[in-house]
């Protein structure tokens, strides 16, 4: 990445040594049995930079994006339209055969707002992490793959964040380009999802150790016409895949503005033979 974009110093919390393996979980996180070990690090502001990333390159894109939604809290209109939509944004980024759009929408809010933690796993993310280790990434691909088509000669895991608060974000999300990261850096741990009065189920993700490597970015002023599309897992030996992801506190955003509020969809793209 450009060393001449703009930088902002960020707190983002890796992993540090562990004996036991690592889990957490998507809503009481005093359940937590991680060991976080905080970096402040450069996050580069990649808004306007020439050439853009992309998802062939660093595995991360900005794209403009339209949506009809009118309101993203309004979870039966997101569900009854918001997954068509992404499901032809990635079909046109990745050129794939067919996208199946995996899970309903998750609505994520900034801790000053007061959905923060109200709804089910609405708490923005402050540990880094990736969404799926090689072995769910395959099992979940196996199991969304559409009935009665080849074998699968490719499959890509895609998350696509939006923000629907108005700019500037308080609590943007940090990324990182998927070619700086090594494979010792990943650890794998258990994802619990908690809700009450429901039976607990998990996968395995993977969280990251510090490598000094690194190069994280983000993009500023985000609006709701546009959405940060990233990859969590290309089966493509030659694609970049797995991109880290935390939440940060913007230390250059001005006291007062409104709670940064998300939505994030996450689809699967496939080719065959």
């Amino acid at each position: 990445m450009s060393s001449a974009a703009p930088l902002v110093e960020g707190r983002i919390n890796y992993l540090g040594p562990m004996a036991v393996r690592p889990r957490f979980y998507a809503n009481d996180h005093a359940r937590d049995v991680l060991n976080l070990d905080p970096h402040v690090v450069g996050i580069e502001d990649l808004r306007g930079r020439s050439p853009a990333p992309s998802l062939h390159h660093e595995g991360i894109a900005l794209v403009a994006h339209r949506s009809a939604i009118a309101d993203f809290r309004d979870a039966q209109q997101v569900a009854r339209q918001h997954p068509a939509e992404i499901q032809q944004l990635i079909a046109e980024l990745s050129g794939a055969d067919a996208v199946v759009v995996t899970g309903p929408g998750i609505l994520r809010f900034g801790e000053r707002s007061p959905d923060s933690g109200r709804l089910n796993n609405s708490r923005p993310a402050r540990f880094i992490h990736i969404d799926c280790s090689n072995p769910t990434a395959l099992a979940f691909a196996e199991r969304s793959r559409p009935p009665q088509r080849e074998r699968m000669r490719r499959f890509a895991h895609y998350n696509v964040w939006r923000v629907f608060s108005k700019p500037p974000q308080d609590v943007p999300l940090a990324v990182c380009d998927a070619r700086t990261v090594a494979s010792d850096d990943l650890v794998p741990a258990d994802a619990i999802f908690d809700v009450a009065g429901q039976p607990e189920w998990s996968f395995e993700g993977l969280l990251v150790r510090f490598n000094p490597r690194h190069r994280w970015c983000y993009f500023s002023n985000m609006t709701r016409d546009e959405a940060l599309v990233f990859k969590t897992h290309d089966s493509a030996q030659d694609e970049p895949s797995q991109v880290p992801h935390s939440a940060f506190d913007d230390p250059t955003c001005p006291p007062g503005v409104a709670p940064r509020s998300s939505i994030e969809m996450r689809a699967t793209a496939y080719w065959f033979e």
